[in-house]
């Protein structure tokens, strides 16, 4: 799987347009945007995640025999379209936001220039990559954030969508704030913690609880979290668990990290009860890690009720992202060059204004509150508009334009969020480490506010147009509407 070519990973009919534009003699320079809609889960903010697999994806993107072999015996593809595709490489330019920030819909994560059928043969493995890995990484964070501050496991390799959506899954949850994974080939291939304890079938193997839990101590000292829910949590698991450390510090073996875990029942009740009997006796550091179908609404829920868990393990519920199951990433033409060399803005339009896009080739400017360095509001401007944060800049909703906000000049800061990953066919941008993103984004989570990040009826952050980009696309509107009006009349 880590070495699999993805080049026919594509949807049939791009590359059917592809043959269509190489047969019309059509290959001009576009600009393609891959962007969101909506925030999974109703919330207020998304994670980016999977540029690195996207990197990997075009570097290798080539045709091998194979791949023209199969593409022929279709009987669809002409010899000299497949001629074609033997020589083929991306030659374009990619910019990206990179893994780990926050992002908002509308803007583009990903944004491809390029002769349009290389643009197009890209699109489907972008929004695959993109849409899975973002959607977890989202996930992730808002099971972190619920934990408040309790560590979070990803644990759930067995219930994933098959081998690749586990393992990028749970590289995905590492960046939105996992501090580890049970999954063993994530953590080969990414270089992140890999955790675990038991099973219940290692205590149901032995004579008796209190053998399998003394046993597992004596293997694992160093890091030694007992289950204790096989038979009865609080007259038998948790007494025996208690009975182990015991005769752990009897013998002189020292355990630097142990507790118990906690995998059904009243997870409240339970935990509360365990937390008084290991303090009882004399087990203050013993950690309580909660698991059992865990998400965000039930961990926060168990806060609430001041549940004494120290940890959490989260498996079907983050790997699957259960009650949102997809992301909802597209990707959209938004110029194409003309015979002068310039590229002129597209737009598509659609009965849903939702669905309407944004023209141009554009960037992307966030604005920071410079007191609380808090994000104020992203703004989507063409490429070669400038600001400086010195003078004041007035905002407006794109869609209630009567909405305005006037920053006073140096009292916001701004960053450019598109970095450049590919230019003139060759990568410029090297990926950090899935630690190093991952505090990337503990960092970008911090830069926005409490009401953004609630789960209900969250604070929507402002995502707004410049002055010259909203004019252009109110512009092709209204050039689109007339044309409509005329094709009517005839």
């Amino acid at each position: 799987m880590s070495t699999m070519k993805l080049t026919l990973l594509t949807d049939f009919y791009e590359l059917t347009m592809m043959q269509g534009y190489f047969k019309t003699g059509r290959n001009p320079k576009v600009v393609f945007d891959a962007f969101y809609r909506s925030n999974p889960d109703g919330g207020g903010y998304a994670v980016c995640a999977g540029l690195d697999q996207v990197i990997d994806y075009v570097k290798r993107l080539t045709f091998d025999q194979d791949d023209i072999d199969y593409l022929r015996s279709t009987g669809t593809f002409d010899e000299d379209f497949l001629e074609y595709l033997m020589n083929f490489r991306f030659s374009g330019d990619i910019w990206a936001i990179p893994e780990g920030t926050v992002v908002f819909p509308k803007e583009p994560l990903v944004k491809v220039i390029a002769p349009i059928m290389e643009a197009q043969l890209m699109e489907t493995a972008i929004l695959n990559i993109i849409n899975h890995q973002s959607l977890i990484a989202t996930k992730a964070a808002r099971v972190c954030y619920a934990a408040q501050g309790g560590a979070v496991m990803e644990f759930g390799l067995r219930r994933a969508q098959g081998p690749d959506a586990g393992t990028y899954g749970a590289r995905a949850a590492m960046i939105g704030g996992c501090i580890g994974t049970s999954n063993v080939l994530t953590g080969q291939l990414f270089d992140v913690p890999v955790l675990g304890t038991h099973a219940h079938s290692w205590i149901m193997s032995f004579p008796s609880e209190f053998e399998a839990f003394c046993t597992y101590a004596k293997l694992y000292p160093d890091n030694c979290t007992l289950l204790v829910d096989t038979y009865d949590t609080l007259r038998s698991g948790v007494p025996n668990a208690i009975r182990t450390f015991r005769y752990m510090q009897e013998q002189g073996i020292e355990l630097k990290k142990y507790g118990i875990r906690l995998d059904s029942g009243d997870l409240a009740y339970m935990s509360k009860k365990a937390r008084a009997m290991l303090d009882e006796a004399g087990f203050p550091n013993a950690t309580i890690t909660a698991s059992s179908d865990l998400d965000e609404f039930l961990i926060q829920s168990l806060m609430a009720q001041r549940a004494a868990i120290n940890s959490w393990g989260v498996g079907t519920n983050l790997i699957t992202s259960k009650d949102t199951p997809a992301f909802g990433g597209v990707y959209k033409l938004a110029a194409i060059e003309d015979e002068n060399g310039n590229l002129v803005p597209k737009i598509k339009l659609s009965d849903n204004s939702e669905k309407v896009t944004n023209p141009g080739s554009k960037k992307i400017y966030r604005i920071y509150d410079s007191q609380f360095h808090k994000i104020r509001a992203d703004l989507i401007c063409l490429e070669d508009e400038t600001y400086d944060p010195s003078h004041d800049l007035i905002l407006f909703d794109p869609r209630e334009t009567w909405k305005k906000t006037r920053l006073k000049g140096g009292t916001y800061e701004m960053r450019e969020l598109l970095q450049p990953v590919f230019l003139g066919g060759e990568c410029v941008y090297t990926s950090p480490s899935v630690m190093e993103i991952r505090d990337i984004c503990t960092k970008e989570k911090e830069s926005l506010w409490d009401e953004t990040k609630r789960f209900v009826n969250p604070h929507e952050m402002y995502v707004d147009l410049s002055d010259r980009l909203f004019q252009i696309k109110a512009n092709l509107l209204e050039e689109m509407g007339m044309r409509q009006i005329e094709d009517s009349l005839e």
